[in-house]
């Protein structure tokens, strides 16, 4: 019997989907494309019409610029020859790099934003936002569970410069809103959070924050843009660490900060320039090489971590699972909404005390254990005494018997076996 199956592609400027093509599968398993509504030349010579697959996989940087390299050239130079007056567009490479520019218009092209500043980590892109926007005397609304070096920059660096911070309940819009002060220059969540996967609602809380002169600025690494695009949903930028799901090998350390205005993209690009956050030719190279593969990756990582917390959420060792696929995830209708697949983090609170915990992560024969996440192998961490370690006694601190799997490439069965002998004991 051969089957039909509809393609159906989201319009660039609406939330309507169109029908594009129907493939017919054959019995003899021949494949043919029937296209009642076929895009014209224009439509195909939009990028922001073609799928994010696509897009990922054909970067915007042209290739006849680069003597017609299919792959973007690595150049490694620090300097180029110059006019004295700068007629030219490279100059050196902190300012500009023909390998790092290619990502940057890459990663604005992804997240459909104005503008991309490509940084050395993903603390130099959080770091990047804070000096940009703050001065001594600035506020911000900082979420109550954010990466523990983000807490560290804003309580401990930022705190002696004079910058205020109030942490709040993002999931919490009343709390959000009474949060803000004369002061505020911004509001920074993280959605998912890391590592409680707790949700904020994107287009609410900037219709909050721009209502009282403030940006909002969205942590979006354990989404990439493959599955969330917070620009779209009015975030004014959003941040990434390029080491995760965006370079997803588990070989290099970058981060990205990405702007919905020039202007606010062109402020992030000066400020680069002066401190120096930027990232290497190299890893910039590294990162667009795995941003080709990134919409597959987060199809597969995102259905295997849904098998893993469905199995984890019935398991008697188990106190309390983290993942916003699950139905029974407060968060999980406004994921839904605003995620096109639920990401590869599961956060799970063991039955047990943090020293336990940590000794469950030796028993592990899959999982490796080991910080950052995003890569094609499976990790666990034990935030409690590792990513966390310094947020024990702050408002950001998280349970203690909390372990954070990034979910890899690896079989689902496999993993769940993992797990089944790691928490039998």
């Amino acid at each position: 019997m051969s089957m039909r199956h509809r393609v159906l592609r989201t319009a660039a400027d609406s939330n309507t989907v169109q029908e594009v093509s129907v493939i017919a599968y054959s019995e003899t398993g021949s494949v043919t494309l029937d296209s009642p509504h076929a895009p014209t030349t224009d439509q195909l010579n939009d990028r922001r019409s073609r799928s994010f697959g696509t897009r990922a996989a054909h970067p915007p940087e042209d290739p006849t610029a680069h003597s017609g390299a299919v792959v973007m050239p690595l150049y490694l130079t620090s300097t180029f020859k110059r006019s004295v007056r700068l007629t030219e567009r490279w100059d050196y490479s902190r300012v500009g790099n023909p390998t790092r520019s290619a990502l940057e218009e890459c990663l604005a092209d992804l997240e459909n934003g104005a503008r991309a500043i490509a940084t050395s980590s993903g603390m130099g892109a959080i770091s990047l936002v804070a000096f940009a926007l703050c001065r001594a005397g600035s506020h911000v609304i900082l979420s109550d569970n954010v990466y523990g070096g983000t807490w560290d920059l804003y309580a401990d660096l930022l705190g002696g410069w004079n910058v205020e911070v109030t942490t709040v309940d993002m999931t919490d819009l009343a709390a959000v809103a009474a949060a803000f002060r004369a002061d505020t220059v911004m509001v920074y969540t993280e959605t998912p959070s890391n590592p409680l996967q707790k949700i904020s609602d994107i287009e609410s809380i900037a219709a909050l924050a721009h209502s009282r002169g403030a940006a909002l600025a969205v942590d979006s690494t354990f989404a990439s843009p493959a599955l969330q695009r917070p620009l779209e949903l009015g975030a004014d930028i959003v941040v990434q660490s390029t080491t995760k799901y965006l370079g997803g090998h588990s070989d290099v350390i970058g981060g990205a900060v990405v702007c919905r205005t020039a202007e606010l993209g062109a402020l992030m690009h000066e400020t680069a320039r002066m401190i120096g956050s930027i990232e290497s030719p190299f890893d910039a190279w590294l990162v667009l090489r795995g941003i080709k593969t990134l919409d597959v990756r987060m199809e597969r990582i995102s259905a295997t971590a849904m098998a893993v917390a469905e199995y984890l959420e019935d398991h008697p060792r188990v106190r309390r699972v983290h993942y916003p696929g699950l139905a029974t995830h407060p968060g999980h209708d406004v994921a839904a909404a605003q995620m096109s697949a639920f990401g590869g983090i599961v956060s799970v609170e063991l039955d047990c005390d943090a020293d336990a915990a940590a000794l469950t992560c030796d028993r592990f024969g899959l999982f490796t254990v080991a910080v950052s996440l995003g890569g094609t192998e499976s990790l666990v961490e034990h935030p409690h005494y590792m990513t966390h370690c310094t947020t024990g006694t702050t408002p950001v601190r998280v349970p203690d018997s909390l372990l954070r799997l990034s979910i890899g490439l690896e079989n689902a069965r496999d993993l769940i076996d993992d797990l089944s002998v790691a928490l039998r004991a």
